[in-house]
């Protein structure tokens, strides 16, 4: 059945009928919006007719109730409507089999690289066949950034998602592992309601503001608590990395549960690359226990990069600076672990207002005061190499 009919135009019957190849290759540069891949490659293009001006293509959808349809449709309408002789387009839409949903996940996973060999030392995570956790692989570029603290209410999940877009907004492949899987929020602060699409049993994270989020808060109600022991925590990290398509990031931020406990030491074991970025507030007292996550770091052997003080001032109208929550916390503590303070995040409303409506301050306020902290912050961090080179044949006899 149609679902949509593009806008007439006069007649260009004079340059000839539009042929189905031609149809084809404008479809080509059409990525569906949630796999960003070409809905042609897919193999989404089911049928195309043409009749005179008049073009009709069906799509084939991955899953029943798409929340996308209608961009799929405006995306096809506006790339075939330019098309010497279309004067209008009608899509349909169809949902794909079984053995069609295995093929587009095959293609997908062909398109970041056909995977090492399945015995591949260190490359491979529980006890089925074929699970592989792309981060291990020796050739993934992907540089993996823990964000964590050692209490909450520091504002350790408003940094993780600010500096993901910074980042992304630099051009730059980024995703968020949401592993404060009891205290979840990542999905709300980026605005994301909708779930992310299954293919078997892949899972395609959704995308706000060009980052790929996935988080137990996808799976779980708001107001439902999560009560897991640590290896429900260990499974369900383990089934962040292997069973969602994150594709070929370049970085990879995982927000942390704050303090030292089972989820600290499954990411040391699941991401032995990570690089730990600690996030405190300007009080000392915030700062002991920070510290704390710190020295697990280093126990764990994940090594540390930096210290971010969040809410270090709040700017007055009349221009002037108040720490309202002391000073010196963060310098302290990068002083006492040996490690660079890489930014001091004011306070100001937009980032919590950000956080409650779903639109991050470096996208609501890209220039303002906050925005321009996590700008320098990203480039700082761009700036750093990556701090351990996996390689799995070296091992100590």
């Amino acid at each position: 059945m149609p679902v949509s009919q593009g806008p007439a135009k006069p007649s260009s019957a004079s340059h000839g009928p539009v042929t189905k190849d031609q149809v084809i290759e404008a479809l080509r540069p059409v990525d569906d919006p949630e796999l960003h891949m070409s809905i042609v490659d897919l193999g989404m293009v089911k049928k195309v007719e043409i009749g005179g001006g008049h073009v009709a293509v069906q799509v084939a959808l991955t899953v029943a109730g798409c929340p996308l349809r209608a961009e799929i449709t405006e995306r096809v309408t506006a790339a075939l409507m330019p098309l010497h002789g279309v004067d209008h387009v009608d899509v349909g839409m169809t949902v794909m089999t079984d053995e069609e949903r295995a093929a587009v996940r095959r293609r997908m996973q062909e398109s970041r690289g056909a995977p090492s060999e399945a015995g591949a030392p260190g490359q491979r995570l529980g006890h089925e066949e074929g699970r592989l956790n792309p981060f291990m692989r020796p050739e993934s570029r992907t540089r993996v950034l823990g964000i964590s603290s050692g209490k909450g209410g520091v504002g350790k999940s408003s940094v993780t998602v600010n500096l993901a877009v910074a980042l992304a907004r630099k051009g730059h492949e980024v995703g968020i592992l949401d592993a404060d899987v009891y205290g979840f929020s990542v999905p709300k602060m980026m605005g994301i309601h909708h779930d992310p699409v299954v293919i078997d049993d892949m899972v395609v994270p959704p995308v706000a503001h060009g980052v790929k989020v996935i988080s137990i808060g996808f799976f779980v109600g708001d107001d439902q608590p999560v009560m897991w022991r640590g290896p429900m925590l260990h499974k369900a990290l383990e089934q962040f990395l292997v069973d969602v398509y994150w594709g070929d990031l370049d970085y990879l931020l995982v927000d942390m549960p704050p303090g030292t406990g089972d989820v600290a030491l499954s990411m040391a074991q699941y991401l032995p690359r990570s690089e730990v970025f600690v996030v405190t507030t300007p009080q000392p007292a915030a700062q002991r226990v920070a510290q704390r996550t710190a020295f697990m770091a280093r126990k764990v052997n994940l090594p540390l990069r930096g210290v971010v003080e969040n809410m270090s001032w709040f700017t007055g109208d009349d221009g002037k600076r108040y720490e309202i929550f002391g000073r010196g916390g963060g310098t302290e503590l990068a002083e006492s672990l040996g490690v660079p303070l890489l930014a001091r995040v004011p306070l100001v409303p937009g980032l919590r207002e950000g956080g409650d409506v779903g639109l991050p301050v470096t996208v609501s306020d890209p220039d303002g005061e906050a925005s321009s902290v996590f700008d320098a912050m990203a480039e700082t961090v761009k700036g750093m190499k990556a701090s351990r080179v996996f390689n799995p044949e070296l091992q100590v006899g």
